[in-house]
Order: structure tokens, then sequence, then C-alpha cells
């Protein structure tokens, strides 16, 4: 078991994360923001894998830092499981359609966080967020754990771009970070992440 838990607090933000990658889905998440709880949940139960997300941010100001220190936090998690990398499957990919939108994401869980966000949503706001705030969160969480990824989505209806979106994250995410049978090899052809 690899069940990970992480706290930040700072003058914006007081945030709890705790993850188990080996989980059956079970989620709990609570950040004021309902339209990011539902991404959240849907990212998480679709990987497969268990998160508690408990965060309390300057919603008064907007929900830019409860968002993004959701993703530096959920980042810091991911890679503490993936520890010195030592038995991940560490590549993953998943193309995830909702209705008229397909989203892509293709995930490298090998310690270099670079993030390349394709798609465009049509409107300034989805579920009362400003819609740049998911590829800054995407940017967050991929920086701060080390993942290379590569999403993108299209669509029409920005629901459903942005829950494709994070459905395939979580699905790739999960497989990328299941074990892969022998625990003892180290998936990188220098001997280390």
């Amino acid at each position: 078991m690899r069940n990970v838990t992480v706290k930040r607090e700072t003058k914006e933000t007081n945030i709890t994360i705790k993850l188990n990658p080996d989980g059956t889905g079970k989620v709990s998440v609570n950040s004021g923001v309902p339209f990011f709880d539902h991404m959240l949940t849907a990212m998480a139960k679709h990987g497969g894998f268990d998160l508690t997300c408990i965060a309390k941010g300057d919603l008064g100001v907007d929900c830019h830092h409860t968002i993004e220190d959701i993703g530096i936090v959920l980042g810091d998690a991911v890679k503490q499981a993936i520890g010195d990398g030592r038995g991940i499957q560490r590549f993953a990919h998943a193309i995830i359609p909702m209705d008229e939108s397909i989203a892509t994401a293709v995930l490298d869980c090998g310690g270099r966080g670079y993030l390349v966000f394709t798609g465009a949503f049509g409107n300034r706001t989805i579920g009362n967020i400003p819609a740049d705030i998911f590829e800054h969160f995407f940017y967050s969480m991929c920086t701060r754990a080390g993942i290379t990824a590569h999403v993108a989505f299209s669509g029409k209806n920005d629901h459903h771009q942005c829950e494709a979106l994070f459905k395939a994250f979580g699905i790739a995410l999960g497989q990328a970070l299941s074990m892969s049978g022998d625990k003892k090899i180290i998936r990188s052809t220098k001997g280390k992440f």
C-alpha cells in the first residue's frame, strides 16, 4: 500500500490530500468549488485510485489559489507515491469520449514535469470557474509530480470537454502508477528517474 498524505498551508489556502494509487476509486472531495469537486471526483473514480481532498481557500477573492494549490499538493502526493519509481508502469494513455467531445491523455511518470495542453473551451467560464485555470491546474500538478503529460480535447460542450479531459487524465494516471508485476524494476534506461 502506497498511502500518502500531504498537507500544505499558506496565507491563501489550507489543503490536505490523501492518495492511495492502489485503491478502488473511493473519493471524497471538498474544495468549496462544486464543479471542480465534480472534476476531481471523476478523475479519481475513473482512475481507480482513492483520493481525499479537503481544501479551504480564499474563495472570497476567487477560486484561482484554491485550484492551483490543489494541483500543487496533488502533484506532491503523486511524487511521493511514485517514490524512486520502482515497479510502476510509468507510461500510460487514455482516449475518452463524452457525447460530442473527446479527450486524450498521454503520460510519462518518469520524473520530468512538462505539460502540453491542446484544446480550447468555447466560453470564458465553466461551472463559474475561469476556463484558463484548468490548464494551470494540470501544469501545477504535472510539474510538481514530475509527470510529462500531453493532453488534448475537442468538442462543442465545455462541460463535456472538461469532464472527458479529467477522466482521460485519471485513467492514464491510475494505469501509469499501477505496479507492473516486477516490483524491483525501474523502467528507465538510466536505472533511475
